[in-house]
This record gives C-alpha cells, sequence and structure tokens, in this order.
C-alpha cells in the first residue's frame, strides 16, 4: 500500500497532526530543559504519568486525563521544588521519583489488570507501540486545544524564560520573579509529557526533549537560532518516523526516536564539517 492509500484512513491522518503538534511543543522547551542541566526531568514525569496511567487504569476511568494531567503536574512542581533542596540535587529528586513511579504503576497493574494481555497493555504504555493510531477525533481535539496553548505560552514569555535560562540570579536582580517562571515551565513539561505518551510512550518521550535540541546545538549557538530549528528538525523527525513505522509496519515512538538519533549523528558531523572550515 503507498502513503496516499494510508492517508486516506482518519487514524493515519489523526496520528500525524498529533505527532506534529506533540513533537514541536516538545522541542520548544528541550532547549531550556538541556541548558538548565534538567534534560531527565523528561524520563521522571513520563514514568509519574505511567504510574497515574495505571492507577486510572485500576479505577476504571473512561478519560484517564482527568487524573493522569493533575499528578503529572502536582509532581512537576514538587520536583522543582525538591531538586531546589540543598538535601536532595536534582538528579537525585528525578532518580526517586522515576523508579519509584514506574515500580508503583507496574505493581499495580499486574495486581488489578484490566486485561487477559498485561504485557501488550505495559508495552503499549512504555513504548507507544500502536496507541497513536488508535486516536479518536477527541484526542485530536484535546491535543491542538493543548499545544495552542503551550505554544502560545511560549511565545508569550519567551523573553523571560530567556533569562531564567542563562542566569537566574541576574533575572532575580533585574525584578524577574525566577520561582513563577520555573513553575510555568515544570507545569509546561507536564502537560508535553502527558500528551506525549500516546506517541513515543513513557520511556522514549525524553529523546523528543533533547536530541532535537541537542542537533540543533551543534550548528547554531544563539538561543533563538537553536529554538527555532530544533522545532524544525523535531517536525521532520517525527514526520519522518511515522510514515516509515505506518509504510514498514515498525513501532512509531522507537521509529520516530531512531530518526531523531540519526539526525544528530548528521548534525554533529556537518557541525564539525564546518568548524574545521
Amino acid at each position: 500500500m503507498t502513503l496516499w492509500t494510508y492517508l486516506q484512513y482518519p487514524f493515519v491522518r489523526y496520528a500525524l497532526i498529533v505527532g506534529v503538534l506533540i513533537s514541536l511543543c516538545a522541542s520548544l522547551l528541550g532547549v531550556t530543559l538541556v541548558l538548565k542541566r534538567f534534560s531527565f526531568i523528561g524520563d521522571g514525569l513520563s514514568h509519574v504519568a505511567f504510574g497515574a496511567i495505571a492507577i486510572a487504569s485500576v479505577l476504571k476511568l473512561t478519560d484517564q486525563m482527568i487524573l493522569v494531567m493533575p499528578i503529572t503536574i502536582i509532581c512537576a512542581v514538587l520536583l522543582l521544588r525538591t531538586g531546589q533542596n540543598a538535601k536532595i540535587k536534582g538528579d537525585a529528586a528525578i532518580a526517586m521519583v522515576s523508579v519509584g513511579a514506574l515500580a508503583f504503576g507496574y505493581l499495580l497493574m499486574n495486581l488489578f489488570p484490566t486485561s487477559t494481555n498485561l504485557s501488550g497493555d505495559v508495552c503499549t504504555t512504555l513504548f507507544g507501540s500502536i496507541s497513536i493510531l488508535t486516536l479518536q477525533r477527541a484526542d485530536v481535539v484535546f491535543t491542538v486545544v493543548m499545544s495552542i496553548v503551550v505554544i502560545a505560552v511560549f511565545v508569550l514569555v519567551y523573553n523571560r524564560i530567556f533569562d531564567v535560562t542563562f542566569d537566574e540570579n541576574f533575572a532575580r536582580a533585574a525584578g524577574t520573579r525566577v520561582d513563577l517562571y520555573n513553575l510555568l515551565i515544570a507545569v509546561i513539561i507536564a502537560v508535553i509529557i502527558v500528551l506525549a505518551m500516546n506517541l513515543v510512550g513513557s520511556l522514549l518521550i525524553s529523546a523528543l526533549i533533547i536530541f532535537p535540541a541537542l542537533s540543533a546545538m551543534r550548528l547554531y549557538h544563539s538561543f533563538r537560532s537553536v529554538t527555532v530549528f530544533s522545532a524544525v528538525i523535531s517536525v521532520i523527525c517525527a514526520l519522518t518516523g511515522m510514515i516509515l513505522s505506518i509504510l514498514a509496519g515498525t513501532p512509531v515512538g522507537a521509529t520516530i526516536v531512531a530518526v531523531d538519533v540519526l539526525v544528530f549523528a548528521c548534525c554533529t558531523l556537518i557541525g564539525k564539517a564546518v568548524g574545521r572550515a
């Protein structure tokens, strides 16, 4: 079957729309997280979302977002506060939350199985194997609305995010409410994580955040240029990965990440070549 034939199916069009929007949103704050050395917050929050999904499944909620979104946002805020604690550094706090939530979620799914195919459910949640291709119109509308909100907030507070990213002390001295904007960044990341669960699964979400930013940094040096190019790379990789996945029948999440890795390698080689020239 050709790609045009596949595009006749609504679920394929839904997957492409959601994939592009999620990858775009993830790339916008990826640069900030990489520069603030908080890259793995995506990994920690994705495992929190996995645990929340397990709880929602046990409670048999028809709309899991009602529970998953608030829990992930609350944990993002707590993770930020804990990471600023001198007794528990940011990386240790992320590791605690990540491992604990993942273990708790898997334990719940084993104790209270909601289907006879537990391994399949876990695999889909962790790697996003088929969930992106089972989206309904309501899922697409929800993703579009949330993506518009994330992009609008990022554009409106772009200058403040820039200040907080590079020098919190200077930003605080200049009157910027650093804690408020750090909190805003954490909440936005939590929203993106929840949206991305259907695309790549909880174990691969960090790739959407980290790889486009790192690829852009190999070629550009200004914050604006890196952010824009990161968004372009992320969207192209997501589209390419989903198309290859549909045509070849490979797992969607893993294919997108594989494309991201290849693009990162190419950008690294190009950056070195330009540097030598």
